[in-house]
């Protein structure tokens, strides 16, 4: 099911790679910003660094101010018992407050991964040849990496890259030239 505030995104974890749902959803009420699921401070800290940078962008895409203060942003990171903390979910945590805050839907198919700066630059990420047999494995035919980690890309073997097309990103605009 692909809804708007749902993104994909590609994690590490000690037994390979993963493919995480990541879902958001919008209570109408009070101000605020809500994290669960098994998220360690690396990435509290990555889901509060993409709250602020798309609050601070929104208008660009239409939303108002009144949208972030009239809800309360519930954000969760399902998947079990697996502790989360891999400091490359930035990107995929952004593009899917953005894809809530605007109502619309991320491509389907498409996965990302990439830390994010406060001011939208996407920072490198380890675990790239992992993250790639988890989408694979998953049927993902389009992921989004960052710019600087094309070199990985090598270390990764044909018959695993074949029929998967990567996007590279430099900053968040190259993210949200490519979700819708």
């Amino acid at each position: 099911m692909n809804k708007p505030g749902m993104a994909i995104g590609l994690a590490w974890t000690p037994l390979g790679g993963a493919v995480l749902a990541i879902e958001a959803v919008a209570n109408p009420g009070k101000e605020g910003f809500r994290l669960t699921g098994k998220l360690g401070e690396v990435m509290q800290k990555s889901a509060n660094i993409a709250y602020s940078f798309v609050r601070h962008i929104s208008g660009d895409f239409g939303v108002g101010p009144d949208f972030w203060e009239k809800n309360l942003i519930h954000l969760h990171v399902p998947a079990g018992a697996t502790p989360k903390d891999d400091p490359s979910a930035g990107i995929t945590l952004a593009a899917k407050l953005l894809s809530l805050a605007t109502g619309r839907k991320i491509r389907a198919s498409l996965a990302m991964t990439g830390e994010l700066s406060l001011v939208g630059r996407v920072l490198p990420i380890g675990g790239l040849k992992e993250k790639v047999i988890a989408a694979r494995r998953n049927r993902i035919r389009q992921i989004i990496i960052p710019a600087q980690n094309q070199r990985d890309l090598e270390e990764i073997p044909e018959n695993v890259r074949k029929g998967i097309t990567f996007h590279l990103a430099d900053t968040m605009d190259d993210v949200m030239k490519r979700i819708f």
